[in-house]
């Protein structure tokens, strides 16, 4: 609610209260804002306020209306009018960058605001000669009115317009107030070369290329050059502070730019991406366009230093980058623990306007950016602002003022800047990233420019936006404006301009001349097929000794002394102690089995995913939390010095960025064992992005590499359409040309080694298909030899029928072999075998092979699965059992449906039944 006075009591020199009433009309929220900081600390309000508040007391409003006012003295008058002058520069600090001059289409800066018009505050042009105290404004105790708006237009209405007042910390605030308020220095003549050649090489790079390569997609940074300024006052930065790496997440706006002119791809390469004559058998080739491609490289500075850059390989869908890139450095600065200091490693995102506001996994990766599982130190984010998505303007595709509004959640600050002031854009590189070193927390520059061409450079923009494109047709280059502004300043002369320009050119011309002079690549059918996937490669031994299993489980029980658990979970590690005797072994206890032994061999493990800790099911307490204090005690982690790290993670309630996150984190370091577990498996649905785009299909386009396991649950146990499937099907349509591993163990002793597999010998994804109500099956739990011998087994044969006297083969994978075999032994079915393919892809052709070979060639074989016959596993099995056979393999399941199951627990039961009895009709 807004108020149009603020009622007081100021005491006059006789010492009795004098009621008054302060106007400030459309700002008195500027005194509640400044009033309800100070109740809750008096420290985060400046002198001024809190001399205005600790002496006067406030008034009702009833008592306002009644009230005598008389006009106080001169010394309280003057206490007044610095109020007004206090709330005046707090509202240029709030509302200043409404009206800065930072859009480069704009021919002049946006009309004055209400709220920042001095009459507002109770002051006018006649005061402008008249000292007030300020409080340390702009370094002074006192200023003249008329000083105090020249310096506040200066530092927040001007080509940087600071958005930071909505940050809780006054300690953020007051820094960030700091540099803004203080006087800019222009930089040296040796900066301005530098920013001028920088943009000289943007702009030659594009012409360039347009020239060449005309009709060519390339998504270019026409419009937005300063963004290379940007990246380059960055890396200078990081390099002064001694960061080790730097890891860049982005779209394909502007990629081929940064790439040659960042990371330092060779022109040649580029070119020949252009050319189409890329070795196609190279990592960087072989399936996806020039602009999606990644990186990795090194940055030189001018002044000799230089720092490792990468950019992550990039779909079309944008900001999905933004958590695998986040993934890549939390694994990097794990990998760099206690070496080089705290966040070694500098996490850049680029984004574009309109997907940083309308792509909601750009509200997922913020969240992430504090959380202990995610933190990178903090993300500079660089919007590229065209003011423009595709054909969509900012009116129609975003309901806030700003495209980095979002940012705005995580108490960000947000820098807008004027593309065409790169002197401007220098500065507040330079201010991020300082920023970021003090606070450890992500910083948004919205670098607002427009993009020269359409969309792509086969698209006309003037179509959709014609009177846009008739200002952005006659605008001058940035690096042409520079160039006017130094020569016109008297900076640098013309013969240095022209120079830089034509070095780089003729660079780009030799570039080219090579290119051309190149062979051609060698036609696609004589190419290697790609290499042998997993279950061509080398088995290591996943079996481990007794004195390792028992040392692992030792470790569920050894608490710290006086750690209180909880009532509910010690009975459950005491059994988990005491399954290797009795041969009971659980899922829970096998999943520790496999977890502690690899981080004993020095494998580091990490597991995230919604209740991961402690398990949807409640069955892993990984993490213990004592019941009287709340403390918290992870019993693999206490397995010795020399063990690898365990990292288990709850994470935020998100699927689409977490995955990417893991998908990242893996990429980045092999080494490890990367699980990431959905709460239930369909809940993967929402990352089906993550499984597209990279999980399946990163070797083929970008000869990239990823080992990330994810654990889905999965079962039809009456719990309706959700919570039900998987969706096993849709990971089985991916599957092609060793990509991955799928599979449904059925055993506790299959998962732990194919845990230990992966982490040991995976250099692809795996996704397992968990299980739920198995987890405390007393028939689904194996003995201790199953993890002191052998190895993972793609095939369980069926021990219990004698093959000679089989009629019946039954296939089938999960859950529903219980179903199957408890029948069977109600029924005395002896002639009937069940076959468990534990493995789905790849598919075990040889395993199943031999075991279908010790049944006689006339028995009936049958694929049983609980999913209708549309979903499951049934569409990818049917023809390979058909060219394994050789005869008709029939189906046994639900018919098809439009949902995995039903609602009813009790249809569900009837079906089941029905189900499993027809499997032996």
């Amino acid at each position: 609610m807004r108020k149009e006075g603020v009622a007081v009591e100021s005491k006059s020199h006789t010492g009795r209260p004098v009621p008054q009433v302060l106007e400030f009309g459309l700002n008195a929220w500027v005194v509640d804002e400044q009033w309800r900081q100070y109740l809750d600390d008096p420290a985060s309000v400046d002198q001024t306020w809190r001399d205005f508040f600790a002496t006067p007391a406030t008034l009702p409003a009833q008592q306002v209306r009644t009230a005598t006012a008389r006009r106080p003295d001169g010394g309280d008058e003057a206490a007044v009018r610095a109020v007004r002058v206090a709330a005046l520069i707090h509202a240029y600090r709030v509302r200043g960058h409404l009206v800065a001059d930072t859009d480069p289409l704009t021919p002049q800066p946006a009309a004055g605001h209400p709220e920042l018009d001095i009459t507002a505050f109770g002051l006018h042009d006649t005061d402008a000669d008249e000292e007030f105290v300020v409080d340390g404004f702009a370094g002074h105790v006192t200023m003249r009115l008329g000083d105090v708006l020249d310096a506040l237009r200066e530092s927040y209405c001007r080509t940087v317009g600071f958005e930071y007042m909505h940050i809780q910390d006054s300690r953020e605030r007051r820094w960030i107030q700091q540099r803004a308020e203080s006087p800019q220095h222009r930089p040296d003549r040796a900066e301005q070369l530098q920013i001028l050649y920088r943009l000289g090489a943007a702009e030659a790079f594009e012409t360039f290329l347009q020239t060449k390569y005309v009709g060519h997609k390339r998504y270019s940074l026409e419009g937005g050059e300063s963004a290379i300024v940007l990246l380059d006052a960055l890396l200078r930065r990081a390099i002064k502070d001694g960061v080790r790496e730097a890891v860049i997440g982005m779209a394909h706006r502007g990629r081929l730019n940064v790439l040659a002119n960042i990371v330092g791809k060779s022109y040649a390469q580029l070119f020949h991406e252009f050319e189409d004559a890329v070795d196609i058998r190279s990592v960087q080739g072989s399936g996806d366009v020039k602009y999606h491609l990644g990186a990795e490289g090194t940055y030189q500075a001018f002044d000799g230093g230089s720092i490792a850059v990468s950019v992550v390989a990039n779909p079309s869908h944008l900001e999905i980058v933004g958590p695998v890139a986040q993934g890549v450095v939390r694994a990097k600065q794990d990998q760099a623990a206690d070496q080089d200091g705290p966040f070694p490693v500098l996490p850049v995102a680029v984004h574009g306007d309109a997907a940083f506001a309308g792509q909601g996994v750009v509200a997922e990766t913020l969240n992430m950016s504090q959380l202990p599982g995610y933190r990178t130190g903090g993300t500079v984010h660089v919007v590229v602002n065209n003011q423009v998505g595709f054909t969509t303007l900012p009116a129609k595709g975003r309901s806030g003022t700003y495209a980095t509004a979002v940012a705005r959640m995580v108490e960000a600050p947000i820098l807008h800047v004027n593309g065409d002031d790169p002197e401007a854009v220098d500065r507040v590189a330079r201010l991020a990233f300082d920023y970021r070193r003090t606070f450890h927390k992500d910083v948004v520059i919205d670098l607002i420019c427009y993009r020269r061409h359409g969309h792509s450079e086969v698209d006309d923009p003037s179509i959709t936006q014609p009177v846009m494109y008739d200002r952005i047709d006659a605008k001058a280059s940035v690096r042409t404006l520079y160039a006017e502004t130094l020569v016109r300043r008297g900076d640098i002369g013309e013969r240095q301009v022209d120079g830089a320009r034509r070095n780089y050119r003729d660079h780009l011309e030799r570039a080219f001349a090579e290119t051309r002079a190149l062979p051609a690549p060698a036609p696609a059918e004589d190419l290697p097929r790609t290499g042998a996937g997993p279950a061509a490669g080398r088995r290591t031994a996943t079996a481990i000794d007794e004195a390792t299993a028992r040392r692992v489980i030792a470790s569920q029980t050894g608490l710290p002394p006086g750690f209180t658990v909880h009532p509910r979970v010690l009975p459950q590690l005491r059994r988990r102690a005491e399954t290797l005797d009795t041969g009971t072994v659980d899922w829970a206890t096998a999943e520790t089995l496999a977890i502690g032994s690899l981080l004993l061999e020095g494998v580091p493990v990490r597991l995230a995913g919604q209740d991961s800790r402690r398990g949807t099911f409640g069955q892993r307490h990984a993490v213990l939390t004592d019941r009287r204090t709340g403390a918290e005690h992870t019993p693999l982690g206490s397995l010795g010095p020399q063990a690898a790290s365990f990292a288990p993670y709850d994470s935020m309630l998100s699927e689409l960025a977490a995955l990417a996150f893991e998908y990242g984190y893996a990429q980045a370091r092999p080494e490890a064992l990367v699980l990431w577990e959905a709460q239930f498996g369909d809940f993967a649905n929402g990352a089906q992005t993550v499984v597209d785009e990279f999980i399946a299909s990163s070797e083929q386009k970008w000869g990239q590499r990823s080992a990330v396991t994810l654990l889905l649950p999965h079962g039809l146990e009456g719990q309706g359409p959700d919570h039900s499937s998987a969706r096993i099907e849709r990971f089985l349509q991916l599957c092609a040309q060793d990509n991955m591993t799928v599979a449904m163990p059925s055993l506790p002793g299959n998962y732990f080694h194919l845990l230990r597999q992966q982490a040991l010998d995976g250099r692809r994804p795996l996704v397992v298909l968990t299980p739920k109500s198995m987890l405390r099956s007393k028939a689904a739990v194996s003995a201790l030899a199953e993890f002191t011998r052998g190895g993972f087994r793609p095939v369980l044969p069926d021990g219990t029928a004698d093959p000679a006297q089989v009629t019946r083969v039954l296939l089938c994978s999960g859950k529903v072999f219980y179903d199957l075999d408890s029948h069977r032994h109600a029924a005395g079915s002896a002639d009937t075998a069940i076959v468990r393919v534990e493995r789905l892809y790849p598919f075990p052709d040889e395993e199943l092979a031999a075991e279908l070979a010790r049944f006689p060639a006339s028995a009936d074989v049958r694929w049983v699965q609980e999913e209708p016959e549309n979903q499951g596993a049934w569409s990818f099995v049917a023809p390979r059992l058909h060219r394994l056979t050789r005869r008709a393999v029939a189906y046994v399941g639900r018919p098809e449906a439009p949902a995995p199951a039903v609602g009813s627990a009790r249809r569900h039961a009837v079906e089941q039944k029905t189900l499993v009895s027809s499997a032996f009709r």
